[in-house]
């Protein structure tokens, strides 16, 4: 034994010698001028070909590839397989598609990329100064003024401007106002939403306050602006859109910097929760623009005239046509997106706070990234996404009613036709949900946070189970013609009181789940599907699959962690 150590001595000795002699070797000599002056080594520059070039970089892009490539081709197949093998209906535009979902891939692949390198450090350096150089107050504001910034940088966001141009303004004329004429509007009243959010979660993370308070005072007056919408036939159109609208801001945008600019603050100011750093903020970003676009709506409804719409409509109609087809609108929706959010960032960074950018050359690359991953992604989204869920949307309601499309309709008699539909909304949940990977992500934390007893994979099924669970409770809202507070009401009910017999820790997990499973590809989707289902089957609107497919996982997962506790106490009870 002693021989091996002293043979390990050796060896190691002799390994740090031929690292000095090579590092001595490769160091070159310092070199002179005539003054005695020495000058400075600038080492040569590297000359790659372009081969060169691709093999450095080939691992890096596969990589980077092949996580968007896992997140969309599953559901893609599937929309593909069930249209073709179930409907017996071959898909239409079939090339133009295919081109559409390669740009969301690429799109998405070079956003959250750009995302990584761009904007969270930005977050981050701006999070870690905020509090040392501003009062509380003026850390708020900045907050609030990037909680707006960052919800006209969603990428998700496009897809509530494609669904103005389905709705149908004489059955719902404030719906096709607030799409359309309002849509500018509609995202800055969002994005007001989400600043607030940003405040109170950041206030949270200060202060270590509980989220239950929060969740209550926030759930009376949006549900009792939703039954008072309900009064009316024209404003209950705008229910759906409004708890829709709490799905689409949780992106990756408005998690990812926000999150990481209040986790920064509270980690400066040494008033973080390690433990629940981070919970909360996606829960209060999720129902803060809801009770925003209800009030928004219910402003519209008293000042504007229905008539409006109509007068609108036409003409709008025909001089945006070109526009709304054409990669000009997708170019311009990206600088509008991009550039003012980074104009702000830079000016609180360098006039505000007057820090340097560190590596300002990676900054600029992650920028350029994220406004490129934007343009392209939005492409793919108008051409290939939207169009294949829409397509998908449209054709499904096949299975239990005629659809002139389809010559042989319905497919299957009206009780097993039905029974189709619900397996095709429940498996697209469940699949796209179990294939979100912020939501793997969020399981390996919890079950770090719960000491095991809260399994990863018990969270990713309760989670894609109340998804699947929700996206059935929307298609029967819409096949049925049935008001959308007769679910969300209940539900949300249901809720409340697993709520307050759950532990904090439940809590804080149970209602972040229901907007860590709305990507940026599966809200697009889902959007598309509900809206083509909804014109299939003669709704006025085909809003409302993601509001329930955002409710379902807070109730099972809130039954998940009780059940949990019953476990673990029972098994505590009898060791005793």
């Amino acid at each position: 034994m002693s021989k091996t150590i002293r043979y390990g001595e050796v060896a190691s000795t002799m390994a740090v010698r031929q690292q000095k002699i090579s590092f001595n070797l490769l160091t070159p000599q310092p070199q002179f001028d005539d003054t005695g002056q020495e000058i400075p080594y600038r080492p040569p520059k590297l000359q790659l070909q372009a081969r060169e070039v691709y093999h450095l970089l080939q691992p890096y892009l596969q990589v980077r590839l092949i996580e968007q490539i896992k997140l969309v081709l599953p559901l893609v197949l599937y929309l593909i397989l069930f249209q073709l093998f179930i409907l017996h209906i071959p898909i239409l535009q079939a090339g133009t598609i295919t081109l559409g979902l390669l740009a969301v891939i690429v799109g998405l692949m070079l956003f959250m990329e750009g995302l990584k390198h761009g904007f969270m450090p930005f977050g981050e350096t701006i999070g870690e100064a905020l509090p040392r150089k501003l009062s509380l107050r003026n850390v708020l504001v900045i907050i609030f003024l990037l909680g707006i910034g960052v919800t006209f940088a969603e990428p998700a966001i496009g897809a509530l401007k494609t669904a103005g141009k389905i709705v149908d303004p004489q059955h719902a004329a404030f719906l096709y106002i607030l799409l359309n004429q309002w849509s500018e509007v509609l995202v800055l009243v969002i994005g007001i939403g989400v600043g607030l959010a940003a405040v109170v979660a950041t206030l949270r993370l200060i202060w270590g306050w509980s989220l239950k308070p929060f969740i209550y005072f926030s759930l009376v007056p949006t549900l009792g602006m939703t039954l008072y919408l309900m009064t009316d036939s024209q404003t209950s159109h705008l229910i759906g859109l409004a708890w829709d609208c709490g799905a689409v801001t949780t992106g990756p945008v408005t998690v990812s910097l926000v999150l990481a600019l209040g986790i920064g603050i509270a980690e400066a100011t040494g008033k973080s929760d390690e433990a629940l750093s981070g919970f909360g903020l996606v829960t209060l970003a999720s129902l803060f623009p809801v009770l925003a676009v209800l009030l928004l709506g219910s402003y519209v409804a008293a000042t504007v005239s229905p008539e409006l719409a109509l007068e609108t409509s036409h003409s709008s109609l025909l001089v945006q046509a070109w526009y709304e087809q054409s990669p000009l609108l997708e170019i311009i929706i990206g600088l509008r997106a991009i550039v003012p959010l980074v104009i702000f960032l830079l000016i609180v960074l360098l006039v505000i706070l007057r820090q340097r950018i560190y590596q300002p050359a990676v900054l600029a690359y992650g920028l350029v990234l994220t406004l490129l991953g934007m343009i392209i992604f939005n492409l793919g989204l108008s051409y290939g996404l939207a169009e294949l869920g829409g397509q998908a949307g449209r054709l499904v309601p096949a299975t239990f009613q005629p659809i002139a499309a389809i010559p042989h309709s319905p497919l299957f008699q009206w009780p097993v036709g039905i029974v189709v539909a619900f397996m095709f909304a429940w498996l697209l949940g469940f699949g796209a949900t179990l294939a979100e990977p912020a939501l793997h992500a969020v399981g390996l934390t919890v079950e770090t946070l719960t000491q095991g007893a809260f399994k990863k994979a018990l969270l990713v099924y309760a989670v894609s189970f109340g998804v699947a669970c929700g996206m059935v409770l929307g298609v029967i809202e819409l096949i049925f013609a049935l008001p959308l507070p007769y679910f969300l009401l209940p539900g949300y009910f249901l809720a409340v009181v697993l709520t307050v017999f759950s532990r904090e820790e439940y809590v804080n997990i149970a209602w972040d789940s229901a907007g860590v499973t709305t990507g940026p590809v599966t809200v697009p989707l889902v959007l598309a599907i509900g809206l083509g289902f909804g014109e299939a089957v003669n709704a006025v609107e085909g809003f409302g699959i993601l509001a329930l497919a955002s409710m379902g996982p807070i109730i099972t997962v809130l039954g998940t962690g009780l059940w949990i506790e019953w476990q673990v106490q029972r098994s505590h009870s009898s060791s005793i």
